[in-house]
């Protein structure tokens, strides 16, 4: 081993402590690049496996009612390569021990039996239902799960307004339902709703659908172009009642998941640069400090023959071992995080597998991301030192220059202690390093604020969107759109309060060549149990003479009050129709317009009808009403507000959680590693300074308040510019989130900032009593033996 890598190993036990602290740093760039990295890898693996697998359709197309006989034509659409024709139904699933309806969605299978061609079902115990028998059913795994159910338990199933029982023969997962959520919901409930699948005859007999279907899937061709495959297919079906066909990003399952892609990919970009930028400042400044004190063994080296790049090798050297602990750690770290965090989506995702593996590219690029960032703070800190002339080198620096600062030049200097001036003044010698600490800080705030601000947005959404916009109790949905004269029956039932009709179209928005498919709500005009909300929170009133779209909407649509949008009804009288745009309202979840229910009843042209009521239900009452819904067969399904919120907060929180507590341990090590390298290098620089001080009679507790203090104001005025960072960070991350089906706001609340802060000061009071020990074993003859 040369002498110059001893050298290296022995400076870099001298620095061990700092060098810990720069590790560490490191470490939670690269755990964060790695974890994110490897997690979005898997999903795509996973998701691209499981859709290829499981066979799932390019296109849907629901509709009302078409023959058999109409398949051969379907499959002979230019582009087509596979049709498969279904049946699907809602109804409401009994479950022994639980008190409140399920929703459930019901897919046909096969009438021969087996697997369907499109879609196919993954099984995860039991077998397929019979194809004899008329009361088997397969459940989907979320809702078996949430319930404990298994092959050989039984189930009540009301489908218009029949009730049967059905047998559980099998647990299964399909491409289609990855994330199963409610219609029109954003959130999964997994207790509440579920998917099952059903003999094709059986749903049949139940649906008096013989001989006839309601659903389509295809497959198309490698060189197909979808959109003509859907003007073909939407004309075929248009006159059996199509609604639109959709291809995957219009279909729930799929987008969610890509939305969630997204998002990950976001935190993957945004994290690691905090933590790297950080970095390569703490590289910068140790070794700043360490050429300081070695300027006479630099000169002696140049002296001796050493070039200028054997020397640059020697320190690159000791921050490449610095920066390679930092990133071995951040992959293990990263590659544990990982794995908890696909076990998280894993739970909400209803994958059969998770195909989950560090990503050889995470780690080639953390490698190289952090063995750079230390590369580059140790080149800034080497350009100046290697240019030194032997001479100049081996001679001590010039003592530095101290004046009064700028609080006493203001006139502050009588209410100023001595230790406070003697602080002030240090830190107006090195401004350059006092603003990247107070930046370095302010970043570490910022980034727990992330953590904790996902949190505090989506409680926000939930409280603005379920508790003042939405104030139902249950929603109801009927099969098919029925007269207004349903809504006086299930007002005087039994426990409800209040009940309002609601009509939902689905229509598609056209406003030059941008287009959107979403729904229009008819609200009556004085409506309370559902209310859109301007951006004030202020409620909206339905409009006669317009249509109101959500903002976001109007900005997919490039649309301003006073335009027109062409309202292109997908069911009943299919009209077509231009519409004024009477303004927009604010909401979070979901891209829809809004109506006056008879406006909207006038522009459709099917009657005074509405598609379903919303009840506001007495304290207690719940089962009672579930029970006299469950008898009327044009009920649908049964939706409750309330337990959505609970859904969510269950199925959801964990996810949460991870991203808060990972959040507040980097930001945590952030916070750490500057204060105790600040510390430390203070304590190295002011040594002398600091033994003076004692032997002239200062306590050591007085020295330390000198050393701390000035790391205490750092802290204090990072604090406030920590708060800016944060909230720009968020806003940086929702810019990232936004979508149509659902935005997140910028909201954070004071006990997200009182988390930040109060983490903070811990982190910081940590670093401060590791670096008090070092003061109190200070060798004061030693010190003072020191050539200054």
């Amino acid at each position: 081993m040369s002498a110059l890598n001893r050298k290296a190993w022995r400076d870099l036990w001298h620095l061990r402590g700092q060098a810990l602290a720069i590790a560490l740093v490191i470490a939670g760039g690269v755990a964060t690049l790695v974890m994110s990295q490897s997690t979005y890898q898997s999903l795509t693996v996973t998701r691209e496996r499981f859709y290829r697998e499981g066979a799932l359709a390019d296109l849907w197309a629901p509709l009302k009612r078409a023959p058999d006989t109409l398949a051969p034509r379907l499959a002979a659409i230019d582009g087509v390569q596979t049709a498969q024709t279904r049946l699907m139904a809602a109804g409401t699933l009994g479950v022994p021990g639980f008190g409140e309806p399920v929703r459930v969605e019901l897919v046909s299978l096969p009438q021969e039996g087996g697997q369907p061609l499109l879609n196919r079902l993954q099984l995860r115990s039991g077998r397929l239902p019979d194809p004899d028998v008329d009361n088997e059913v397969v459940l989907g795994e979320a809702f078996a799960a949430a319930h404990a159910l298994r092959a050989g338990d039984t189930l009540s199933l009301t489908l218009r307004g029949r009730q049967r029982w059905l047998r559980v023969v099998g647990v299964a997962t399909s491409p289609e339902y990855v994330y199963q959520s409610p219609p029109g919901a954003v959130f999964p409930d997994f207790r509440r709703y579920a998917v099952a699948w059903m003999n094709r005859h059986a749903m049949e007999k139940a649906l008096s659908m013989d001989g006839a279907f309601n659903s389509v899937v295809l497959r198309l061709r490698p060189e197909a172009k979808p959109a003509a495959v859907i003007a073909a297919l939407d004309e075929l079906l248009a006159r059996y009642g199509g609604v639109g066909a959709y291809g995957r990003h219009e279909q729930t399952s799929a987008r969610y998941l890509e939305e969630e892609m997204r998002q990950l990919q976001t935190m993957a970009r945004l994290f690691p640069a905090i933590f790297l930028g950080v970095a390569v400042f703490l590289v910068h400044v140790v070794l700043m400090r360490l050429l300081g004190t070695q300027r006479d063994q630099i000169g002696v080296l140049k002296a001796f023959g050493y070039p200028d790049r054997a020397l640059a090798w020697h320190y690159l050297l000791i921050a490449a071992v610095i920066a390679g602990a930092g990133a071995l750690l951040g992959i293990a770290l990263g590659a544990a995080l990982g794995g908890w965090l696909a076990h998280v989506y894993q739970g909400i995702y209803r994958f059969p597998f998770l195909a989950y593996g560090l990503s050889a590219g995470a780690i080639a690029t953390g490698l190289a991301v952090s063995l750079g960032a230390a590369a580059a703070g140790a080149l800034m800190a080497l350009r100046a030192a290697v240019r030194l002339p032997p001479a100049e080198a081996m001679r001590a620096p010039a003592p530095a220059r101290f004046g009064p600062s700028l609080a006493e030049r203001l006139g502050l200097r009588r209410w100023l202690t001595p230790a406070v001036r003697m602080a002030l003044r240090d830190l107006g010698r090195r401004p350059g390093r006092a603003a990247f600490t107070v930046f370095g800080l302010a970043m570490a705030s910022a980034v727990m604020m992330v953590g904790r601000f996902q949190g505090d947005a989506v409680q926000y959404m939930v409280d603005t969107q379920l508790g003042i916009a939405q104030r139902h109790d249950l929603a109801v949905s009927f099969v098919e759109p029925a007269p207004r004269s349903a809504v006086p029956e299930l007002a005087a039932l039994p426990g409800v309060r209040a009940a309002e009709p609601v009509r939902m179209a689905p229509v598609r928005l056209v406003h030059g060549l941008r287009s959107y498919r979403t729904v229009l709500e008819g609200l009556p005009p004085d409506a309370q149990l559902r209310r859109p909300l301007d951006t004030a929170l202020r409620p909206v009133l339905p409009r006669t003479d317009g249509v109101l779209l959500t903002d976001y909407l109007g900005q997919m649509l490039d649309l301003r009050p006073g335009d027109r949008v062409e309202v292109q009804a997908l069911d009943g009288h299919r009209h077509h129709v231009s519409v004024p745009v009477a303004g927009f309202v604010h909401e979070y979840i979901g891209a829809q317009g809004y109506m006056d229910l008879d406006a909207l009843n006038r522009l459709l042209g099917d009657g005074d009808v509405v598609s379903g009521v919303l009840l506001g239900v007495m304290p207690g009452a719940a089962p009672d009403v579930y029970a006299e819904l469950n008898r009327r067969p044009w009920v649908a399904g049964v939706d409750s507000r309330l337990a959505a919120v609970r859904s969510f907060y269950a199925t959801m929180g964990e996810s949460l959680l991870v991203f808060a507590w990972v959040a507040a341990l980097l930001g945590g090590v952030i916070n750490f590693g500057l204060v105790y390298n600040a510390a430390r290098i203070s304590l190295s620089e002011r040594g002398r300074e600091l033994a003076s001080l004692r032997v002239l009679g200062m306590t050591e507790g007085e020295v330390s308040v000198l050393l701390l203090g000035q790391l205490g104001l750092l802290v204090l005025v990072s604090l406030p510019l920590g708060f800016v960072a944060g909230h720009a960070l968020c806003w940086l991350m929702t810019q990232g989130f936004q979508s149509e089906l659902f935005r997140v706001p910028v909201r954070l609340t004071t006990a997200t900032y009182a988390f930040a802060a109060a983490t903070v000061c811990v982190a910081s009071l940590l670093s401060a009593l590791l670096v008090r020990r070092r003061i109190h074993r200070l060798d004061l003859i030693g010190v003072l033996k020191t050539r200054e």
